[in-house]
């Protein structure tokens, strides 16, 4: 499949901007245009609002396990047309080719797991302290949905929000991203073909400030649900609160992996290596600092080192490629000042550290080692392939580290001992630890942060609470 060009889906019908605008999409690994993506106005969120508030009184009378079987189709469509998205995304984000299969079908499998919840949203009886007194909740859809979806996982992010949506009967408008649209679009189509009604989901791309600003306050759109930035997602939910309108933010994280003497150092690196620069670094639960006990420092930095250096470099769409180009040009230059900053302040820079080629979006794999605290990456999330590995000696300073920054999404630990597992559990403050193996972003577990990492969360039972209003009835027969 060639890339195709984006447009916007309102009503249950793919149409351009009303004013014709569009914006273009590059390709990362070029860093030359593709494609292009049209450019939603205020016109066009008007027709999309209209449009969410008539689907969502169809959709929310439309009979759960009704829901249940929809769904399902739109699962096996996505898997049916894997490798096709997979070429779209990769070419739109840069990630390497088998990535993209693995968060397409792992889409998949989230619309099968919120299908299946469409069918438990139950609610309660609540015994009465009063002969002939019944008294029940009942959990209804919200209403219509705002959605804002990041570039870093064009599928992976909207479908659990949408999934979440039409599982509990509401009807969604989705910002997707500029960079990435076009796999977004092929989700969306899914979903179309296997039958949804106009109307119940809407697509949109443009300016994100004038959307989110539009949606967001209008009295048509009951829940906000964003995934991207802290700075960001705070003045989305300080918008949201103002209108009284529920709202689920899954922002940055800055994951600390805390490393023990005790754990199986040569297994750990060739876990924590391949997760580090998955996607070029560009997840939100990308492992980031690294915190490895004396004893055991030297030897992880020079495993980690290797495996860094072993790293094959190159165009998402060569199948030995590993790690692909990032997927913008504003991360290369974020990522230098952060390295100069740090070396600045007494870091070592182990390897990597610059732009690979002059022709796309490339970045060596980097390891920095002994940075100070106040270095800028210490405390920002690089989003990029940058390790950052610092030493310990007692479990107290690696708890201190590991709960030093406000953030709370992602940490990992590597330990054999008891003792320390419960420690690590009862004291490491994030929403989601995982400890000797990877464990997270499966669509029956949660998946969300604490602190400045957000609000809710988008896996697991939890995750459609947010879309369900709860309601009590109570009657005197």
């Amino acid at each position: 499949m060639s890339y195709p060009n984006t447009e916007l889906f309102i009503n249950g019908t793919w149409t351009p901007a009303e004013d014709g605008r569009t914006l273009p999409v590059i390709d990362p690994a070029t860093a030359s245009e593709v494609g292009r993506v049209a450019h939603a106005s205020i016109s066009d969120l008007d027709l999309a609002l209209e449009a969410v508030s008539e689907g969502f009184k169809v959709w929310s009378a439309t009979g759960v396990f009704d829901r249940y079987k929809l769904m399902r189709r739109a699962a096996d469509l996505l898997r049916e047309r894997c490798d096709p998205i997979a070429d779209i995304m990769t070419t739109e984000q840069g990630k390497p080719i088998a990535q993209s299969r693995v968060e397409i079908l792992a889409a998949a499998d989230v619309i099968d797991w919120f299908a299946e919840e469409a069918r438990r949203t139950y609610g309660q009886v609540i015994p009465s302290r009063q002969a002939g007194v019944t008294q029940i909740t009942v959990k209804q859809p919200v209403g219509p949905v705002a959605a804002f979806t990041p570039w870093n996982f064009p599928i992976n992010q909207m479908v659990r929000k949408m999934s979440a949506a039409l599982a509990a009967g509401c009807s969604i408008i989705v910002k997707a991203p500029e960079e990435t649209p076009a796999s977004p679009a092929e989700l969306m189509r899914c979903f179309a073909d296997a039958g949804l009604p106009a109307g119940v989901a809407n697509l949109v791309y443009g300016d994100p400030a004038e959307i989110s600003g539009y949606l967001i306050p209008h009295p048509v759109i009951r829940k906000i649900s964003f995934t991207g930035s802290t700075p960001v997602g705070k003045q989305l939910a300080a918008l949201a609160g103002a209108h009284m309108k529920k709202s689920t933010m899954e922002l940055g994280g800055h994951a600390p992996v805390l490393v023990f003497e005790d754990a199986d150092i040569d297994k750990t690196v060739a876990m924590m290596a391949t997760h580090k620069f998955r996607n070029a670094g560009q997840v939100c639960v990308s492992p980031t600092r690294f915190l490895v006990q004396d004893s055991v420092a030297t030897q992880f930095i020079e495993g980690f080192t290797k495996a860094a250096q072993s790293v094959r470099v190159g165009p998402g769409t060569d199948p030995e490629t590993e790690m692909g180009p990032l997927a913008n040009d504003r991360r290369i230059p974020a990522l230098e000042r952060m390295i100069e900053d740090a070396v600045s302040r007494g870091a070592t820079l182990v390897t990597g550290g610059k732009r690979i080629g002059n022709t796309g979006w490339f970045f060596e794999p980097t390891v920095l080692c002994d940075v100070p605290t106040n270095a800028a990456i210490m405390n920002d999330e690089p989003f990029g392939p940058i390790a950052v590995i610092n030493r310990f000696d007692t479990t107290d300073a690696a708890l201190q580290e590991a709960n030093r920054l406000p953030f709370g999404l992602a940490s990992y630990a590597f330990t054999t001992s008891s003792e320390t597992v419960t420690r690590l559990q009862n004291e490491v403050r994030a929403g989601m630890l995982t400890i000797n193996h990877l464990g997270l972003a499966l669509p029956e577990v949660p998946f969300g942060g604490i602190g400045d990492s957000g609000i809710g969360t988008e896996g697991g039972s939890d995750a459609i609470e947010s879309y369900l209003d709860t309601r009590f009835v109570t009657r005197m027969d």
